[in-house]
């Protein structure tokens, strides 16, 4: 079930009046019925996986809390690990390390083994198990009281605004709003409504229009110039974050709808002056998830500069394998780990988050926007092996991109600005304020009413005409 599908759509309109006239109590149990109908329109099989992990994490924590034998409490840590792990590993990655394994003894001249099982990956498996094993750790580290209320807890791994793609949770944010009653004011609604509509401006507007360009282009990259193929790039840059930041804004809107916030997953990431304030801004729940339980637990920054740089090398090389299970993701993880450390290499660590600064000169301006713009390129080198379906495609589209012409339809040269241009539009008055959408409450009627029906337009006249999967549901 697609959030851009008209299926959906039936589904909210019937679950909200209903959630509407019930008790808290109730509430969180329509919730949860509606989360679990929710995934299993994918697949109902994988429900027993989503209930497993639920089951297991509940009774670790539980028992977690009760115990403070320190040997208990690693071994408790170590089956919650072990099992959502081995369910990440055995569904996500078996096709991956058994198809690696395959080529190398083929290269090794051992003759090629042939498998005849294959695994179907469950939607969003990437995103509950790490949500769940946050929970986890944090009863661990007693950073969070475990709840005793098994609804509740189901709910929270669960909950099917964010369930496939995220953002991903912590429990010390979403489990205190499941647990306490829930009152919807009407500006909240209102303000549901816009991140929902700026989501399928996003998604549909914007992502899928572009989608059928950046297929042609990386399909066969050989028979394009330099300029096309660069322009397929900046394309791509446009579709995933239209994809993944609609898909996250909807969700928050929808979540809103039911008076549950989620955290925001994305702030203007294309607007940042370097590869770190780039992860500060993009995938934030991702990007913090790594900081909290994998960088800093690997040492962080303490311990010299060599150690800083590997540990920043590991988390990247890893959070490239989380994205998909292929050696060309990998490689897009691993660049950015270069990004981070080079960065740091040269500029050293600063704690302070990067803000917008709007008292500049116009020497500090142009400056600043030197950086954004070769930020940008940076990343968008790296979203070439993201995007790639292969290392052939994604090493003759670099090839491409080195030796070759100019030529480049002049259709196209209007379709990249055009959408760079609205998503500019998108962008720049959130990142001038630091807020989530375009327009406030202080808006004038007339200039929110003009760019809804502009909204409106786009997504009925432009965007896809059918419900096309978002980009990080394979994640």
């Amino acid at each position: 079930m697609y959030f851009n599908s008209f299926t959906f759509l039936f589904f909210l309109a019937i679950v909200l009046p209903v959630y509407y006239a019930l008790s808290h109590r109730w509430q969180n149990r329509l919730l949860l019925a509606a989360s679990y109908v929710f995934y299993g329109t994918w697949d109902w099989r994988f429900l027993f996986l989503l209930a497993g992990s639920t089951v297991v994490d509940f009774l670790v924590a539980g028992r977690l809390e009760r115990t403070a034998d320190v040997r208990v409490r690693r071994w408790l840590l170590g089956v919650s690990l072990t099992v959502n792990l081995g369910f990440l590993f055995a569904f996500k990655y078996f096709n991956f390390f058994v198809d690696s394994f395959c080529m190398m003894t083929s290269h090794l001249g051992l003759g090629e083994l042939s498998w005849a099982m294959r695994v179907v990956v469950p939607v969003g498996i990437s995103f509950y198990t790490f949500q769940t094993l946050a929970y986890t750790i944090d009863v661990y580290r007693r950073k969070v009281q475990p709840t005793r209320d098994f609804v509740n807890f189901a709910l929270y791994v669960s909950y099917f605004p964010q369930l496939v793609a995220g953002p991903i949770e912590r429990a010390g944010r979403l489990l205190p709003q499941i647990r306490q009653k829930r009152v919807v004011r009407p500006e909240q609604l209102a303000a549901a409504m816009q991140l929902i509509l700026m989501g399928y401006v996003k998604k549909i507007a914007i992502a899928d229009a572009v989608a059928p360009y950046v297929n042609d282009i990386f399909a066969e990259p050989a028979a394009c110039s330099t300029l096309k193929l660069l322009v397929g790039l900046y394309l791509f840059a446009i579709q995933i974050y239209g994809d993944f930041s609609g898909y996250s804004d909807i969700a928050r809107g929808v979540s809103r709808l039911f008076g549950i916030e989620l955290m925001v997953n994305f702030r203007q990431p294309y607007l940042s002056a370097s590869i770190t304030e780039f992860w500060r801004r993009w995938h934030i729940s991702l990007s913090s998830w790594l900081r909290e339980y994998l960088y800093i637990p690997l040492g962080g920054n303490r311990h010299g500069k060599l150690k800083t740089y590997r540990n920043l090398m590991i988390v990247m090389l890893l959070g490239g394998l989380w994205h998909g299970a292929s050696w060309t993701f990998v490689i897009w993880g691993g660049l950015h780990g270069l990004y981070l450390a080079v960065e740091r290499m040269m500029h050293g660590h600063s704690s302070k988050r990067a803000e917008v600064e709007t008292d500049l000169t116009l020497g500090q301006w142009s400056g600043f926007v030197l950086r954004v713009l070769f930020t940008f390129h940076l990343v968008c080198l790296a979203w070439l092996f993201f995007r790639a379906d292969s290392f052939g495609n994604a090493f003759t589209y670099l090839a491409g991109l080195l030796h070759g012409g100019l030529a480049c339809e002049q259709a196209l040269m209007v379709v990249v600005l055009f959408y760079a241009g609205l998503m500019l539009l998108i962008d720049l008055p959130c990142w001038v304020d630091d807020r989530e959408v375009p327009f406030v409450q202080g808006t004038r009627w007339y200039v929110r009413g003009i760019a809804q029906a502009a909204a409106l337009i786009l997504i009925t006249f432009v965007g896809a005409s059918g419900a096309t999967e978002f980009i990080y549901f394979q994640f």
